[in-house]
């Protein structure tokens, strides 16, 4: 197994044998498995299931019914919380953002929905197997961010994969396939359905996970930053005054700016984003 069982976290491994001990399927899923086949540390752990969530709020004393509506009950244990999520598929986005009903389905019909290869695998905590449907692996050896499936239907239903794309890309070091990125490049202007409070998490994110230059020179060079920030796209080929700024344009001083900084708050890092745009 390519995952050392010891890397994972007690109250994930309880959730799964709980689960299991009353016959259902339970496994690892999402960006915990990414990073665990990364031999990265996973900040979230996210189980996914063939039980409803009513049959987990009965299995388990402390859960939150947060996303009850998209089969997702989140599990309190001493140490943390855990999203249960069952296995599902989503019909009908109306908004660009919701499914509007979703449908129990199989583990393989579940990793078709999700948005980026890297993100769509399980893991068996008890056969140690990685269960990869889409090629998830292969991606993460070719450090690539890919959709699963069509790029231009995946961001249809949910604009935000736009800006993830670049986040996921930014803060694994990773490309973006190119048939994601010409539809990134196509889509870009869409953007603008989504809420400008997703949007600006998203952008927070890509500002503070480390890699801002690099995420902020994509969100230019795809077309984003001129949809979501137009004052931060005129920047580039501002010139500056040579003696000051040997660098070049403005949007190269901020973007070396962006370089500099070390994880830095999310008003620091918009700051320095946003200081030139007059």
């Amino acid at each position: 197994s390519m995952v050392k069982r010891i890397d994972i976290k007690p109250g994930a491994l309880k959730i799964i044998r709980i689960l299991s001990e009353n016959g259902f399927q339970a496994v690892l899923n999402g960006g915990c498995v990414r990073d665990l086949v990364m031999g990265r540390d996973p900040k979230d752990w996210d189980v996914a299931t063939n039980a409803d969530p009513e049959t987990v709020k009965r299995l388990f004393d402390r859960t939150v019914p947060i996303g009850i509506h998209f089969g997702i009950i989140t599990v309190l244990l001493e140490d943390g919380q855990y999203e249960v999520a069952r296995f599902r598929k989503d019909h009908n986005y109306e908004d660009g953002r919701h499914p509007r009903m979703i449908e129990f389905a199989d583990a393989q019909a579940d990793a078709q929905r999700r948005d980026f290869t890297v993100n769509g695998m399980f893991f068996d905590v008890f056969t140690e197997r990685i269960i990869d449907y889409v090629g998830g692996v292969k991606d993460i050896d070719q450090q690539l961010i890919r959709t699963i499936g069509n790029p231009v239907e995946r961001f249809a239903e949910d604009q935000l994969r736009m800006l993830r794309a670049v986040r996921f890309a930014a803060r694994l070091g990773f490309a973006i396939d190119e048939q994601t990125q010409s539809a990134i490049c196509s889509g870009a202007k869409r953007i603008k359905q989504i809420s400008v409070e997703r949007i600006r998490d998203e952008i927070s994110l890509i500002l503070t996970e480390g890699s801002a230059a690099i995420g902020a020179q994509m969100l230019m060079d795809l077309g984003l930053m001129s949809a979501i920030l137009p004052e931060v796209s005129a920047m580039k080929d501002v010139p500056q005054p040579s003696d000051f700024h040997p660098e070049g344009d403005v949007w190269t001083h901020v973007r070396i700016m962006l370089d500099q900084l070390k994880s830095p708050t999310r008003t620091l890092a918009w700051g320095v984003l946003l200081h030139d745009v007059g």
